[in-house]
């Protein structure tokens, strides 16, 4: 773990994104080298410099989820009077009302989905995850379902 990683303060980066009002190339290395953890180990950096040279934030802010969350999928994203609105889930094919997805907003495209992407960085790293995988637990024998409706 890198240093900037112990002393990575998802609030603070989040605010910095808010602030901002177009996405910039400094804006951009700042969150890799605070946010990210398997940006350097994967051999991506050669694909996420070129989609940062030739500034496409929104393909890259794309490319840094999918390496970073890959569990998370983008489950929405909409533009609404001037403002982008990005939502990110990790079950995109729960109806709405039983999702609970990531959302944010911003003028920029790019800034919406990076503020989203930081929020659901915070959000998988306060889901404790086991060292082995769950296993159910045997089904009570003495449990036996019953039917209690009158259909005659």
């Amino acid at each position: 773990m890198t240093t900037a990683l112990r002393h990575y303060d998802p609030l603070a980066l989040s605010e910095g994104l808010h602030r901002a009002h177009a996405m910039t190339r400094p804006l951009m290395l700042e969150i890799i080298d605070h946010a990210c953890r398997r940006f350097p180990s994967l051999g991506q950096s050669e694909r996420m410099m070129r989609l940062i040279d030739a500034e496409a934030w929104a393909d890259a802010a794309l490319a840094l989820m999918a390496l970073e969350l890959p569990l998370w999928q983008v489950r929405r994203v909409a533009y609404d009077d001037g403002e982008w609105y990005c939502a990110l889930s990790r079950e995109r094919e729960l109806p709405d009302w039983l999702d609970a997805a990531i959302e944010a907003r911003h003028a920029d495209l790019s800034l919406a989905l990076l503020s989203a992407f930081v929020e659901a960085q915070v959000s998988a790293a306060d889901v404790p995850q086991p060292s082995v995988p769950l296993v159910r637990p045997a089904p009570d024998l003495r449990y036996q379902p019953l039917v209690c409706d009158n259909f005659g």
